[in-house]
């Protein structure tokens, strides 16, 4: 049986297939960014199970992560999704994909790239921590403190550092898996 940081709880699979095939391991594909932008901002106050569990229904309320068409929702649009189980009903939240889109999209005419904005913030690779304990691995960092200054300084919302550090793990920009775990 493979050691694994987290994810490895019986009645759990959905868990241990994301912490086995995408915490901390490096995107570069915009889309599959933003997604992961939206779903870490979603998760602000919850447990990230509990968006995981919800992913398929961001995905089909959220034009499958698609930021020219969450930039274009409109408000009717966006109050609907207010009645819909299958996502966190959290009006700032909802409202903040759209805005967040938006501004995605001017990043990505500023850089060519989503990706090209936010991979230089760690200076185009990986943070790679060496942890015994994944209680051991910080909230923020000097890295997520900028990312998250500068995404709010560019109209963002849910973008605080210690969000923006789930983001980094998330993307893998950072790698947080312990040194015993087989993703390490």
């Amino acid at each position: 049986m493979k050691k694994r940081c987290f994810g490895g709880e019986p009645g759990k699979e959905f868990y241990a297939e994301y912490h086995d095939n995408e915490w901390g391991i490096p995107v570069h594909d915009d889309r599959h960014l933003f997604e992961m932008l939206i779903l870490e901002g979603a998760q602000a106050g919850l447990s990230w199970e509990t968006i995981l569990k919800r992913r398929q229904g961001y995905k089909k309320a959220f034009h499958q992560f698609d930021p020219a068409k969450v930039a274009h929702m409109s408000d009717e649009e966006l109050e609907s999704l207010l009645h819909n189980p299958e996502i966190i009903r959290n009006r700032l939240k909802v409202y903040a994909a759209r805005k967040n889109a938006q501004a995605f999209i001017k990043i990505q005419k500023e850089f060519g790239s989503f990706d090209s904005y936010v991979w230089r913030f760690v200076h185009g690779k990986p943070i790679k921590n060496h942890w015994k304990q994944l209680k051991e691995a910080p909230t923020t960092t000097k890295e997520s403190d900028a990312l998250s200054k500068d995404l709010k300084k560019r109209g963002m919302t849910f973008v605080g550092s210690t969000i923006i550090y789930a983001y980094m793990q998330a993307i893998g920009m950072v790698n947080d898996h312990t040194c015993d775990c087989w993703c390490y």
